[in-house]
């Protein structure tokens, strides 16, 4: 099995995902709303902060 490379542009993407992720938790902590999450089996979680 061949390894993927990622291009710089594939790179930057996942970087800045990564610091969307963060924000989206620091913001619903900040208002105090849940965080809906969709696990493996396809059900809906509602997370409070």
């Amino acid at each position: 099995m061949s390894e993927h490379k990622r291009t710089p542009t594939q790179a930057k993407i996942i970087e800045s995902m990564g610091k969307v992720y963060e924000n989206l938790i620091a913001f619903k902590k900040k208002m105090n709303s849940e965080l809906v999450i969709l696990d493996k089996d396809g059900k809906i979680i509602r997370v409070k902060p």
